[in-house]
């Protein structure tokens, strides 16, 4: 049940880049779409076991893996940068266009 509403996540984001028109929605429907496929990698990964592995007494317990943790904090923060780095490309297309529709905006810059 939880994989579904997950891949519902990845859904909504991916008709919402393809069906927004304007700039602003796309970045954040790519950003809910991000957001759903880390929420999959982590739904994966925590299948196996939910104990994070620490020193100490070890009793057989199903233990969460540490590399997939780490691989998701990486892509959470190049996320973020990414995003950031759309929002100052489309703050540099706001102050030559009235708008941030893309029909608008193709309509102004073709010959």
């Amino acid at each position: 049940m939880l994989e579904a509403f997950v891949f519902a996540t990845i859904l909504c984001g991916f008709f919402g880049i393809i069906l927004k028109k304007n700039l602003v929605m796309k970045i954040v429907s790519m950003d809910v779409m991000s957001t759903g496929v880390i929420a999959y990698y982590v739904l994966i990964a925590s299948l196996k076991g939910l104990y994070t592995p620490i020193m100490g007494e070890v009793k057989s317990k199903a233990y969460a893996d540490p590399v997939p943790q780490g691989i998701i904090l990486t892509a959470i923060v190049i996320g973020f940068s990414i995003q950031a780095l759309m929002l100052v490309g489309v703050m540099k297309l706001a102050r030559d266009n009235p708008t941030l529709e893309t029909n608008e905006i193709e309509k102004n810059n073709t010959p």
